[in-house]
C-alpha cells in the first residue's frame, strides 16, 4: 500500500478512535470503510476488533493491517469476482506501487 495510503489509514483510526469508544469496533470499521471508499474510491473492506483472523483476497497494493493499542485494524480493497456475462474480470483502478530501495 502507498505510504500516503497507509497514512490515511493510521489517519482515519486515530480521528475514528476519537469520536467512538474502543468498544464501538463495528461503528470504528464502518467509519474507516466509508470514509476510504470516498477518498480512493469503492471496494475497500475494514475488520476490527481485539481478537479475529482473517483469510481474504485484496487487491494488490490495496492491504494494510496494524494496532492501534490492543485494537486490530484490518482494511483492504476486495479483490473483484469474475464478470459472468462475457467471462472476463471486472478491473479496478489500483494505485501504482512506489518502488522499494534496498
Amino acid at each position: 500500500m502507498l505510504q500516503t495510503m497507509q497514512q490515511d489509514a493510521l489517519d482515519l483510526a486515530a480521528k475514528a478512535l476519537d469520536i467512538f469508544d474502543v468498544t464501538e469496533a463495528t461503528q470504528i470499521a464502518r467509519f474507516i470503510k466509508k470514509e476510504f471508499d470516498i477518498t480512493h474510491g469503492p471496494g475497500w473492506q475494514c475488520i476490527v476488533g481485539t481478537d479475529f483472523g482473517s483469510f481474504v483476497t485484496h487487491c494488490y497494493g490495496c492491504f494494510i493491517h496494524f494496532h492501534v493499542g490492543s485494537l486490530a485494524i484490518l482494511l483492504f480493497r476486495g479483490s473483484a469476482a469474475p464478470d459472468m456475462t462475457n467471462h472476463q474480470p471486472k478491473q479496478f483502478p489500483v494505485p501504482a506501487l512506489e518502488s522499494v530501495k534496498s
